[in-house]
């Protein structure tokens, strides 16, 4: 029975075996995912070495973050992954002064000159190939087909790569406002290149031969081409080694650290028996102690549900309202009673126009004849977007429109706690709170800042004296401020605050108050809103 140097990678998402001849060739390599599987995808991956290379028996070593207990359980020595790279890398590129290397939750960056030096992400895995996979599923691909839009990319848009939930942030506004695939795909690369080099040079720089390692870097051309590009590296100062996915399983597989050989069917058949490792859990208790305490928590939280009616016998009047948030569509259709006549939730598949217009056609052939939409209104990420797509009557701050729908169900309230795809909100309100509320009914005020309040026509000449200052756009522009350049923050058009045209009761059929409706309101009017304030001040006709 012939006996091979062997090496496994158990990672945090993947398993990589390697098989070495006497002269340290490799004749057997394979990547699979472990889906957290790892014993099983270990098997599997033995069984295709069997069947490429026969019955034959294995010095085995293992390395990798998911490896050390395996390792203890089968018996085998553990080499460190550092190690086990740096091993690979100065038999096949002994020029390599800087390796970069994306795992599925891991990204490190070694430096081997002037003394092995290794960069490594900590318990976040943005940036890395699960991050590229969550980006992926958000444009409704995988991770290949993300690199084949990235090789159409006209324009890099920034996008945090930290976290995947401020990547969604970023990207779904982008989706919102038809950022195309290809873009976004590229942009979602670069923001992993961003966040390897400066979460992890930390200012140190990244020079010489680079090598590039790992699966993400080498089953994605445009992520390595995103690399070169903003390293501006050159094909000499480039090093791309072959099979640089399996690298540290080829390390571990040429490390000197003495193992047993073990025939490559007896670890299959432990493999396949479960062997036993040793693991310390902390189990957190029971969120209920039985079905009983489970009855008494639902009958608690469910004393405020939302009367239902029957749409198909409906008559009157009913108000439309849509939430388009950052992973679904929502829409609401209710009676003069505030009774829900029908409902829509979906993933908005990254395309909220497309399943809001699902929406309103299956709600189009279910509304009988006598029932009349008398109101409009949208809210959420999407706001703007879908109150433009449907030209509904108006857009609400998704903050406001919680808190009106909870004051439905109760007038007292005093907190709202919303947690959606990719946000949560705590909303404090004092008793009887409106929009016209003021410093008095902060209920909480965590940072310890102090209000002032001000005739608003002071506020400008105020900035000097304060940190911030809440400028109506107004005087801001008679101070020579341009809000849209010069202001931290802005409203929105959908803000309740915007200047409205009064007409009294049964004088708006006259003539001459129709004539000014349709000249302040002319495309000609926003037009010079636009061009004359450039920001400054929004048209929200």
């Amino acid at each position: 029975m012939k006996t091979y140097q062997a090496g496994i990678d158990v990672g945090s998402t993947t398993v990589k075996l390697v098989v070495l001849d006497e002269n340290g060739q490799m004749i057997f390599g394979q990547y699979q995912r472990h889906l957290s599987h790892t014993q099983r995808a270990l098997s599997d991956l033995l069984k295709q070495a069997r069947a490429a290379l026969g019955e034959c028996a294995l010095e085995l070593r293992a390395t990798g973050s998911g490896a050390i207990n395996l390792a203890k359980a089968l018996g085998i020595p553990f080499v460190q992954e550092v190690v086990a790279v740096a091993q690979a890398l100065e038999r096949v590129a002994p020029q390599v002064d800087v390796a970069i290397e994306l795992g599925g939750e891991d990204a490190k960056i070694i430096y081997f000159k002037g003394g092995l030096e290794e960069r490594m992400n900590g318990v976040c895995a943005g940036g890395t190939g699960s991050f590229i996979d969550q980006m992926a599923a958000l444009l409704q691909t995988d991770a290949s087909g993300l690199d084949r839009e990235a090789a159409h990319y006209q324009q890099i848009y920034p996008i945090a790569a930290r976290c995947g939930v401020f990547a969604k942030t970023d990207i779904q506004p982008l989706i919102n406002e038809g950022a195309t695939k290809a873009d976004l795909a590229a942009s979602i690369f670069q923001a992993v290149v961003n966040q390897t080099i400066s979460g992890l040079a930390c200012g140190k720089p990244i020079r010489g031969h680079v090598a590039f390692l790992g699966g993400p870097l080498h089953f994605l051309p445009q992520l390595k081409a995103a690399f070169i590009r903003t390293l501006k590296l050159t094909d000499e100062t480039t090093i791309d080694p072959e099979n640089s996915h399996l690298f540290a399983a080829t390390g571990a597989a040429i490390d000197e650290t003495p193992a047993k050989a073990q025939p490559l069917s007896a670890l299959i058949k432990r493999l396949d028996s479960g062997v036993q490792m040793d693991f310390e859990l902390k189990r957190l208790p029971a969120l209920f102690e039985d079905e009983a305490d489970l009855e008494a928590f639902r009958t608690r939280h469910h004393t405020a549900v939302v009367p239902r009616g029957d749409l198909a016998t409906y008559n009157g009047d009913c108000f439309l309202g849509f939430d388009a948030g950052s992973t679904t569509t929502k829409l609401a259709l209710v009676g003069e009673k505030g009774e829900l006549l029908y409902s829509f939730y979906a993933n908005n598949q990254g395309n909220p126009i497309q399943t809001a217009m699902q929406a309103v056609h299956t709600l189009r052939e279910a509304l009988p004849a006598g029932a009349h939409i008398a109101r409009s209104c949208s809210t959420g990420y999407g706001e703007t977007l879908l109150k433009s797509a449907f030209s509904l009557d108006e857009g609400e701050v998704e903050t406001i429109a919680h808190c009106t729908a909870a004051s439905f169900f109760d007038p007292k309230v005093d907190c709202v706690l919303d947690i959606g795809g990719q946000d949560m909100k705590c909303i404090k309100l004092k008793d009887g709170a409106t929009l016209l509320s003021g410093i008095g009914d902060i209920v909480s005020n965590p940072k310890k800042l102090k209000f002032v309040e001000l005739e608003p026509a002071l506020l400008p000449r105020a900035l000097d004296d304060v940190t911030a200052a809440v400028i109506n756009a107004n005087y801001a522009l008679e101070a020579g401020f341009n809000p849209a350049k010069n202001a931290i923050a802005l409203e929105e058009k959908s803000s309740p605050f915007g200047n409205v045209v009064a007409i009294r009761e049964g004088d708006d059929k006259k003539e001459a108050f129709q004539k000014l409706k349709k000249a302040i309101t002319s495309p000609e009017v926003k037009k010079f809103i636009e061009e004359k304030y450039q920001g400054g001040v929004l048209p929200v006709f």
